[in-house]
């Protein structure tokens, strides 16, 4: 299977292995950013003996998407992003949610612990 065909076929899946990643380490970084007319709140884990990382995004209008990256044989960095429906935001815990919601209003990061976001 490609990381393509992962991505696209395996959305809810994935975001349940980053979200429990997440919520289980001892602190995590919320952080927010901007990239040319588009801003984001984003969670980030990095699975580097792969040299792959996925991110959980939330954009304004409650828009969430799952980015996968990972390098080519030749390294060259490929990013995948995928909307996610309805069901696939509802595998956030609400706690995570509110939180990024608030580092995107605030368009400052925030860091805190883990099981703090898993209520």
């Amino acid at each position: 299977m490609t990381y393509e065909e992962l991505v696209k076929n395996h959305t809810g899946s994935l975001v349940e292995k980053l979200v429990t990643e997440v919520v289980n380490k001892e602190v995590v970084e919320i952080h927010f950013e901007l990239e040319d007319e588009e801003q984001w709140a984003v969670i980030k884990i990095h699975i580097y003996e792969e040299d792959k990382e996925m991110a959980l995004r939330l954009l304004p209008d409650d828009r969430w998407v799952l980015q996968f990256g990972y390098y080519d044989d030749e390294d060259e960095f490929f990013e995948l992003i995928q909307p996610l429906s309805q069901t696939e935001k509802d595998l956030v815990p609400k706690g995570l949610q509110k939180v990024m919601h608030r580092v995107l209003a605030s368009e400052e990061g925030l860091r805190l612990p883990g099981n703090f976001l898993s209520k």
